[in-house]
């Protein structure tokens, strides 16, 4: 059955390029917020050296558990714990023929992340009083999903369309359509890891730690910097020159 009421007129598809009645006009809009941190990385580099690749093995086992034991002693403020590089070489002896080994080394790298800033400094002074470990950080950053950013999108989409109907008015016109909106970093995709960051805390500790506890950092965390950017077109009346 075919009904004989008549159908709504679809709107008319903007052309591909400004005209004289259906002007377009780009503008680009930009934000930059300034937020506090949501996470701390600490990097941590637990090392043990032996006469013997079995002694230096069974240090370094016994070193990397304590330091294990330490950081997940903290519970649910550790949100990530992970152990990335092992490595244990030979030590050549400088002088004398052939390859007589005078030492071996072994390392083990461990990445930890915390929430709660306030057991960060407490940590990372326990971890730094612990035999030959090193302490590196920290690099303070927002979660990926962290709600700043989506504030950041949103007021650069505000700017862009606020920019745009100041053109518009100035011509005594006004905005009618939004033909593009192009995020600049589509693009180009963020990189994450954990850069040295001006500031941050190098330190390290070597055999013969303090027989008392070293007394808590006081870490002031390093604000972070949102930005987002957008490219928009629009149309809009023919203006009043």
């Amino acid at each position: 059955m075919t009904s004989d009421m008549p159908q709504p007129t679809p709107p008319p598809t903007p052309p591909p390029f400004g005209t004289p009645e259906m002007p377009r006009v780009a503008v680009r809009g930009e934000a930059r917020l300034e937020v506090d941190p949501e996470i701390a990385r600490i990097g941590v580099t637990v090392s043990a050296r032996g006469k013997d690749r079995r002694a230096a093995l069974d240090d370094l086992t016994r070193r990397n558990g304590q330091v294990l034991d330490l950081i997940k002693s903290y519970g649910d403020a550790v949100e990530k714990l992970e152990t990335g590089a092992f490595s244990i070489s030979p030590e050549l002896a400088q002088h004398g023929r052939g390859e007589r080994i005078r030492a071996y080394h072994g390392r083990v790298h461990i990445t930890a992340v915390l929430a709660d800033f306030t057991a960060l400094g407490e940590l990372t002074t326990r971890l730094a009083d612990l035999d030959l470990t090193r302490v590196d950080g920290p690099w303070w950053s927002l979660r990926p999903d962290s709600p700043a950013h989506g504030e950041a999108r949103r007021q650069a989409v505000l700017e862009a369309v606020q920019r745009a109907r100041e053109y518009a008015d100035a011509l005594g016109a006004r905005l009618s359509a939004l033909v593009e909106l192009a995020d600049l970093g589509a693009e180009a995709p963020m990189t994450y890891g954990m850069p040295p960051a001006p500031g941050a805390l190098r330190s390290a500790a070597f055999a013969g730690s303090a027989p008392e506890a070293a007394p808590a950092l006081d870490l002031e965390p390093e604000r972070q910097t949102v930005h987002a950017q957008v490219n928009a077109r629009f149309t809009m009346t023919p203006p009043q020159l």
